[in-house]
């Protein structure tokens, strides 16, 4: 495992790119109604993050591969049963009833700020609310274990027993991640309850990455679509994501990608 520490200077840069991602959530909350069309509220970010934040879509034309196309957006946008990385469409609609999560990765100046939200479209089953508020629950408890001197697996630890005490699932295929300069780096932020000796490390002061819990609602197991992006729940019951980047300090963490809705 190769974790990268980042220097003050570095987290200054991580700090501004983290508030613009935040800010971008906080602009497209509005827009998020019945009716809406994924592809406008893709446009109305892009527009946003490259003409009025004058940074880059990270998620755009990322991760192209031989026989893999890049990511077609400039946002993932995730409804009811996709568990991550749907590709915004102008013939995907809202409706009263969703609960979809919008995930922003903005680049400023080199440097990564990568969160996602939940979002309730009108009516919503109470049971789906619970969802998405047991989740960023699971966020916010995993966020409480980073300190120097604790461990990557306390996160998972956290995040799976309060997932199972609600008889929720936790997504084991997908994890957070470092991040800096690099979209995707060291270490994997699982979870659940999986870490060993190979994937598991202390965490120091100067460590950057992501914590993004996927629940499910039933059960854990996800599936692949045919544009070699979306991932949605193998039984199409629906799912949830919250996610911050958070830098390790001295004496605790650091949420990058606070929103001003959020107290940490």
């Amino acid at each position: 495992m190769n974790v990268t520490i980042k220097t003050p200077e570095d987290i200054e840069k991580m700090r501004i790119a983290g508030r613009l991602a935040a800010e971008v959530l906080e602009m497209i909350e509005p827009y998020v109604k019945p009716g809406v069309s994924t592809g406008e509220l893709d446009r109305i970010c892009h527009d946003y993050i490259v003409n009025v934040q004058k940074a880059i879509p990270a998620p755009l034309n990322y991760g192209a591969a031989p026989g893999r196309p890049g990511f077609p957006k400039s946002t993932c946008i995730s409804i009811n049963q996709v568990v991550c990385h749907g590709i915004p469409s102008d013939k995907k609609f809202l409706k009263s009833g969703d609960v979809v999560n919008i995930d922003i990765t903005v680049i400023k100046d080199g440097y990564h700020g990568d969160t996602s939200k939940m979002f309730l479209v009108g009516e919503v089953q109470a049971f789906n609310q619970r969802l998405v508020q047991v989740t960023q629950e699971c966020l916010y408890m995993g966020i409480e274990q980073v300190k120097p001197g604790n461990r990557l697996s306390d996160i998972g630890r956290v995040i799976a027993r309060h997932a199972h005490a609600n008889h929720f699932t936790v997504v084991e295929e997908y994890c957070g991640h470092g991040i800096g300069r690099v979209f995707h780096e060291d270490p994997q932020v699982i979870h659940y309850e999986g870490y060993n000796d190979r994937n598991d490390c202390v965490l120091k002061e100067g460590m950057t990455f992501t914590i993004e819990p996927m629940i499910n609602a039933g059960k854990k197991g996800t599936k692949l679509l045919g544009d070699a992006w979306t991932a949605v729940t193998r039984d199409r019951r629906p799912s949830a994501q919250w996610e911050h980047t958070i830098a390790v300090t001295a004496t605790g963490y650091e949420v990058l990608t606070k929103r001003s809705e959020e107290s940490f």
